[in-house]
């Protein structure tokens, strides 16, 4: 009777465990497939007096939801396991896979390299905010309110003055914002360097980025000469580009330094015979420099008659794309992997 094949049918699928896809698939077609046991019994069902036709299919369908409940659970199941990963499928006989060995950023590499030299002449490391004030990246630094010099820097500002006030807030131009801090904040002797990103609204190419990155220098004492500039300066170029580099200083004009002078080293990428980085002159500038403004002095506090001192600033990106060859500033922030890698393990 169909009764007694569908208890029969309950207790194998009650009974009916699996353990992989094969198995899943043949429960389903045993069971719940058109040409399945449940199907065939349903056929049965017109050959069963009218009069017992509901109470049977009743019972068919107890059989059918009980097989399908089955079969999700089975699907559920295999499922849950194969997002395991038991340690019998890790193959102990492969090759051990060894560690790659990262890199770091050649902007990195040459700025600890920097901040190691200076250390050694005696130079400790400051730090300054990037979002500045009108003050601290200008006004101090002997900027006047008109004075044709602020024009030679394309700012991006984040707020402008309003009135007589002046509140301007801004993206540093430059890491000078930084020794201005310091001489506020502590009397001479001052021997400091101060690396960091700055910003200008500048056209992008091989040459210029409008995010790049400087290292500033000060040092303040008494009897600071231009001497003592032009040594320190020396020094580092022969440290950082080895000693067969040459430089030369060239007057030069900046309102916070008097006098001032721009640095230059051999171009090693055309070894001085000229092009595109050195604008086929065959030298590159490094850096800007002079002695402190006394009006700088003066508005950080400082008695400028009794105390004198030099300041530099100089691109690091510059002195990467000598220190490596390098001819295309956009390579820095443009993170091709390729690019990246040469520099692994320096």
């Amino acid at each position: 009777m169909i009764t007694d094949r569908v208890k029969e049918l309950i207790s194998e699928i009650d009974q009916t465990s699996i353990a992989n896809k094969e198995q899943l698939e043949a429960y389903r077609m045993r069971f719940i497939s058109k040409k399945g046991a449940v199907s065939e019994l349903f056929d049965e069902l017109k050959n069963v007096a009218p009069e017992n036709r509901r109470a049977m299919g009743q019972e068919l369908n107890t059989l059918k939801n009980r097989a399908q409940e089955r079969f999700q659970e089975f699907t559920e199941q295999l499922e849950n396991s194969a997002d395991e990963k038991p340690e019998m499928l890790i193959d102990l006989t492969l090759p051990v896979v060894p560690n790659l060995q990262g890199s770091l950023h050649p902007l990195t590499i040459v700025r600890r390299r920097i901040i190691e030299i200076f250390e050694r002449m005696g130079f400790n490391v400051s730090y300054g905010p990037e979002i500045e004030t009108d003050w601290y990246n200008f006004s101090a630094l002997n900027f006047a309110d008109n004075h044709p010099a602020r024009e030679m820097q394309d700012t991006f500002f984040i707020s402008k003055s309003k009135g007589e006030v002046k509140d301007d807030v801004l993206l540093r131009t430059h890491t000078s914002n930084v020794q201005v801090r310091l001489m506020e904040r502590q009397k001479p002797p001052l021997r400091s360097i101060m690396p960091g990103r700055v910003f200008r609204n500048e056209a992008i190419s091989a040459r210029a980025h409008c995010v790049f990155h400087q290292v500033e220098g000060l040092y303040i004492d008494k009897n600071v000469s231009f001497k003592d500039l032009k040594d320190t300066l020396y020094h580092f170029a022969k440290e950082m580009f080895g000693k067969d580099s040459k430089i030369r200083l060239r007057p030069s004009y900046f309102p916070f330094t008097e006098p001032s002078a721009e640095i230059d080293v051999t171009c090693f990428i055309c070894k001085g015979k000229g092009c595109n980085i050195c604008k086929h002159t065959g030298w590159v500038e490094i850096a800007g420099s002079g002695m402190v403004d006394p009006n700088v002095l003066e508005n950080c506090g400082i008695d400028s008659q009794e105390y004198t001192g030099f300041a530099f600033g100089m691109g690091i990106e510059r002195i990467t794309m000598l220190r490596y060859g390098i001819n295309d500033l956009r390579l820095f922030t443009e993170n091709d992997v390729r690019f990246l890698r040469q520099f692994e393990g320096a």
